[in-house]
């Protein structure tokens, strides 16, 4: 029993990592999209959109570190 117990939260632990690494990756590739769309149709404001997409993705990046920290500490628990 114990060690069922112990292989699920392996793997609910691998599913956080996962799901982080994969949700940051989708989420800063739509913003790197998204700012190479914003800066073709207004080269003008190609500094306030790098400097926002920056931001921007540093925080989907603490989320995601965020997540990967949870299921690490879910795992050694």
């Amino acid at each position: 029993m114990l060690s069922m117990i112990l292989a699920s939260a392996q793997i609910g632990a691998g599913l956080a990592a996962g799901l982080s690494v994969i949700g940051a990756g989708i989420g800063i590739g739509w913003i790197g999209g998204s700012a190479g769309n914003g800066i073709a149709r207004q080269p003008e404001a190609a500094d306030t959109i790098r400097g926002a997409g920056i931001v921007f993705a540093a925080l989907i990046e603490g989320a995601a570190l965020f997540g990967i920290v949870i299921g690490v500490l879910a795992l050694f628990a």
